[in-house]
């Protein structure tokens, strides 16, 4: 079992449809961010998108740069940031500013994109899968040789740069973590192998499914010459969170959560409803298998109470 448990806070801006206002999506976020930090948590995490449909949403680097100086410890990531939407050199510079801003609390989180509909309309080609990984590959080369080196040049088949410099460096070293966001078994789980400090394959449905992709990530590994244990373990222990402190308060609450039409039984397919007891049982099995890093996606967000009673119960347990 690990010695540190880390656990981070995904807050994509979809989940705060209450807010009207780009102003008012940011103040509250802001307020969610700062007491996630108050709490404990290690890290929040924003998603990547231009638009979901009408509903306002904020482009996350210019935020995470907002909240950098908004707080003063907790890390600062992107679920996933889209390599589509941003050349490799510049995010590599955004994303080394970002570091310097935050005094070091960046996480990198890089994927290859999935949402046809958002490029086409934003202007970016969707080009096939194997492409968009093929240039993930790249974008990762070329942001870890900006990051590392007085001046950089690459040549490939979708990205160039001439001797590069990209100054000043990020403050973590060797460079901020890299994240590789999918679980693309001939592909994705390639590039993780290559290229991450720590993968991320969202909520996976089981244990065994979670050790399956371990053992192609393994498999990955030995053909690009690296060690699994070179990459950190994350894992989503549930697709949303919805937790209280006894199964009484779950009770009172649970109906406010269910979408219409939907039953309870359905509604905890993809969901954990429950108490820290029945999570930590959960918590448990995957820090057995070496994980170290918890992505927590609470479900009753923007209310804080999901996000207080796991900090005050669970943290409380791993001690």
């Amino acid at each position: 079992m690990p010695e540190k448990i880390n656990f981070g806070v995904f807050l994509p801006f979809y989940a705060f449809r209450n807010q009207k206002t780009g102003s008012q999506l940011f103040i509250q976020l802001k307020k969610i961010v700062q007491e996630c930090e108050q709490l404990g948590y290690d890290s929040v995490w924003l998603d990547d998108h231009l638009m979901m449909g009408i509903t306002p949403i904020l482009e996350c680097w210019t935020t995470l740069s907002a909240l950098s100086v908004a707080t003063e410890k907790i890390k600062l990531g992107t679920m996933v940031t889209c390599n589509s939407f941003r050349n490799p050199a510049l995010l590599a510079k955004m994303a080394a500013t970002l570091d310097n801003i935050s005094n070091g609390r960046l996480e990198l989180g890089i994927g290859a994109g999935v949402q046809k509909r958002e490029h086409e309309a934003y202007g970016y080609t969707f080009s096939s899968n194997k492409q968009r990984i093929q240039r993930l590959n790249e974008a990762v080369e070329i942001i870890k040789k900006l990051w590392t080196q007085k001046k950089s040049s690459y040549e490939g088949n979708h990205f160039t740069i001439t001797d590069a410099i990209c100054e000043p460096k990020p403050i973590q070293k060797p460079h901020p973590p890299i994240v590789i966001g999918g679980s693309g078994e001939d592909l994705t789980l390639k590039v993780t192998a290559q290229q991450a400090n720590r993968f991320d394959w969202g909520y996976l449905s089981s244990v065994d499914e979670y050790l399956h992709k371990l053992k192609v990530l393994e498999n990955h590994c030995t053909k690009v010459g690296r060690s699994l244990d070179e990459i950190e373990k994350s894992c989503w222990p549930a697709g949303q969170i919805f937790i209280r402190t006894t199964k009484a308060d779950l009770n009172q609450q649970v109906s406010k959560w269910l979408p219409e039409g939907t039953s309870l039984d359905e509604f905890k397919q993809t969901r954990f409803v429950g108490t820290p007891e029945e999570f930590m049982r959960i918590l448990k099995k995957y820090m057995d298998l070496g994980v170290n890093h918890f992505m927590l996606f609470f479900g009753d967000l923007p209310d804080l109470t999901g996000l207080q009673v796991f900090a005050q119960k669970i943290f409380q347990m791993m001690n």
